[in-house]
């Protein structure tokens, strides 16, 4: 399915080769001549470079740039380096005591593209309800600070920062090893909390016993084991007990017995090993004619076109406005996902079940937040925006008296659980097509809903570690470092879920069919790799190269007067190099030592040099004028946890100016929902609260 045949991109400045415009064209578009007549301008100026260069009113035009366009610092030059300093990743990544590094490749600018592509979509849906074109502006400044959910939380509830752990994943109240050394390499693993990761806790724990390795986590009734919780002492007992046991282990000893055991972990990838995955393989992600992937997610079209759905009148603002979405998701990619289309106008109704809530209502990450009260988690209000909730017991026969008329009044269905669960609630895409023939749905998984892993456990450090992001992001010398210390796979492929379904639904508009769409972490994780695939293929073997990069001139990270405040410097060219050395001599080193980092950053690009500071969620959310410019948090009030800011879903449009709400609490709805949109009586919804369906 290609929902976007006919449609032809003018590409601005060095955009025809980013990863927005293979977005594009991965959907149907064509990129390339003049910006009169194209249907999608994309460029890397921003509004305040663009000159006179006259878009059509009925084009939606898209600017992506370090700082965005407008603002007290859209004139700063930038780059990948300045932009993951600046908005928060590049000073959580990397071990404690050395010098921060950044992570492989381009993928602040990556996730920027992603989160243009979602922009681009929706303004596309809204051109096709009101017939005019807009401006969509992405910061990629601001998209990174996006990524720092924990750092955010941690910094406004308990004014408490995050810092460079390595290998570890920092979630506020524990830090959690998650990269460990092998015999031949490395791999990723950490224990997981409660009934999500018990299986696999055990598992593992299993393994050590047959080892012959001395065990300390057995025993261990996991599911209640929580790892915010876990005491530090007893927490830096079990990881020495692991590392010792994967320290006798292969990569192969991973990959295969590791998987059919069903421990939690998986092999830090090199290029070479991605290229050569049997999954990729099956799934023939890779059957292009460059060896090289093209797609971004799997469409899968519906069939015997109906009449066109009727548009829905919204009465929230924004692009999508009037869009319904039927919301089954979950933790960090699902919830994503339809946080970003009901931030964007769509009516949401969440299904949540008190049997089995979400993640983000366990996890007390905050002094705010206690363990059993699942409407105080800030992590979940910051992941839930802009939905209502209806909870439900789906496995109770009576729940589809509910759920049934929901299929019916949605455009939109999108979940995350473990591929083959949908269809055992009797709820896969089959079924409810044949229900509501024009309906979308998006399923997003780790590996995808097809292929030999499908059925596999992952999490986010799972697309990291096998995509080759985590075995190309640290220094040369040393051990991977976690790529980002902030979630990524979690962050991007929310934005391509979030692009696809509007896309499909101005496709539905105009042809009445709907479709299933599948997006894997793993395979858009490996679309961020895609540079250092090519070189695998041409016979080189990438490593990692600290804050280096091959295709820019200089780059690193210097340290300033200030215990472990960083500034980063990139330069572009020899005039650079020749602009940087007329203020800080020869030592560059030994000038940002002798200064303040804010200091020196706004001299240098007074020079016109390409610099960041290191920033923290303080230097963030308390003093940068251009994020505070840009709205990256918005206030909303919250019940329990009174007014905070809220990280705010990083697109700005030029017509259609959305509004959030705040998050619900479980099954707060329920009867407004089952009333409203269900068409059920108070009598009957009495009869099934007592029944037990809205659990």
């Amino acid at each position: 399915m290609k929902p976007l045949a006919g449609h032809r991109i003018a590409a601005l400045g060095g955009m025809a080769e980013r990863p927005l415009a293979r977005f594009l064209v991965s959907l149907g578009a064509e990129v390339g001549g003049p910006v009169k007549g194209a249907s999608f301008v994309i460029d890397d100026l921003g509004l305040d470079r663009l000159g006179d260069i006259a878009v059509p009113e009925d084009a939606i035009h898209v600017s992506v740039t370090t700082f965005g366009s407008g603002g007290p610092r859209s004139h700063w030059r930038g780059g990948e380096l300045v932009a993951s300093a600046m908005g928060g990743a590049l000073r959580v990544t990397g071990e404690p005591g050395l010098p921060p590094v950044k992570e492989a490749a381009d993928a602040c600018t990556f996730h920027a593209d992603m989160v243009a592509a979602a922009g681009a979509m929706a303004a596309h849906f809204a051109r096709g309800t009101h017939g005019k074109g807009q401006h969509v502006d992405i910061s990629v400044q601001q998209v990174a600070f996006s990524r720092n959910t924990n750092g955010v939380l941690v910094w406004q509830f308990d004014r408490q920062k995050l810092r460079r752990a390595g290998g570890s994943l920092a979630y506020g109240k524990a830090t959690v090893r998650a990269i460990w050394r092998l015999k031949d390499g490395w791999c990723f693993h950490s224990l997981m909390t409660g009934r999500l990761g018990a299986p696999a806790n055990q598992a593992l724990s299993d393994w050590m016993d047959e080892a012959g390795i001395d065990n300390p986590l057995r025993g261990t009734d996991w599911l209640t084991y929580n790892r915010s919780t876990l005491p530090a002492a007893t927490r830096a007992i079990w990881e020495a007990a692991i590392a010792d046991f994967f320290a006798t282990r292969t990569k192969a000893d991973i990959a295969e017995e590791g998987l059919r055991r069903g421990i939690n972990a998986c092999v830090a990838n090199e290029p070479a090993d991605v290229l050569a995955d049997p999954h990729l393989q099956a799934r023939a992600f890779f059957t292009t004619p460059s060896g090289l992937p093209d797609r971004f997610a799997v469409i899968r079209e519906g069939i015997n076109p109906l009449p066109a759905p009727a548009i829905h009148a919204g009465t929230r603002p924004g692009p999508l406005s009037g869009v319904r979405v039927l919301d089954f998701a979950w933790a960090l990619v699902g919830s994503i996902t339809t946080k970003t289309l009901g931030d964007l106008g769509a009516e949401i109704v969440k299904i949540e079940s008190r049997t089995r809530p979400d993640l983000a209502r366990l996890d007390v990450q905050v002094s705010a937040s206690t363990a059993g009260n699942w409407d105080d988690k800030p992590w979940f209000a910051h992941l839930n925006s802009s939905k209502r909730s209806l909870s439900l017991d789906m496995k109770n026969p009576r729940s589809r008296e509910v759920l049934d008329p929901l299929i019916d009044w949605a455009d939109v269905v999108v979940e995350n659980f473990s591929p083959g669960t949908m269809k055992k609630l009797g709820l896969s895409y089959e079924d409810l097509s044949k229900r509501n023939p024009p309906i979308v749905m998006v399923s997003g998984s780790v590996f995808g809903q097809t292929g030999p892993l499908a059925r596999e456990w992952g999490v986010d450090g799972t697309g990291g570690a096998l995509s080759g992001r985590t075995f190309l992001t640290g220094y040369p010398d040393r051990d991977p470092v976690i790529p980002g210390a902030v979630p990524y796979g979690d962050v991007i492929v929310p934005y391509v879920m979030a692009a696809s379904v509007s896309a499909a639904l101005q496709h539905r508009r105009e042809t009445g069919r709907g479709c299933h769409i599948d997006a894997s972490m793993y395979e858009i994780c490996v679309q961020q790799m895609r540079e250092s695939l090519a070189a695998a293929r041409r016979g080189e073997r990438p490593h990692r190269m600290g804050n280096s990069d091959a295709g820019i001139y200089f780059q690193n990270v210097f340290q300033s007067a200030d215990e472990d405040r960083w500034i980063a410097i990139t330069l572009f060219d020899e005039n650079d190099e020749a602009k940087l050395k007329a203020i800080t001599g020869d030592d560059v080193s030994a000038w940002t030592r002798a200064r303040a980092d804010h200091a020196a950053v706004e001299l240098l690009q007074e020079a016109g040099i390409a610099a960041g500071v290191l920033q923290d969620c303080e230097d963030m959310i308390e003093h940068d004028p251009q994020l505070s410019s840009r709205g990256a948090l918005v206030t909303l009030d919250h019940p329990l946890l009174g007014p905070f800011g809220h990280i705010a879903t990083p697109i700005r449009f030029s017509r259609d100016v959305f509004q959030p709400f705040r998050a619900p609490g479980m099954g707060e709805h329920y009867r407004e929902i089952a009333r409203t949109l269900c068409g059920l009586q108070d009598g009957r919804i009495d009869e099934l609260a007592t029944a037990g369906v809205f659990q």
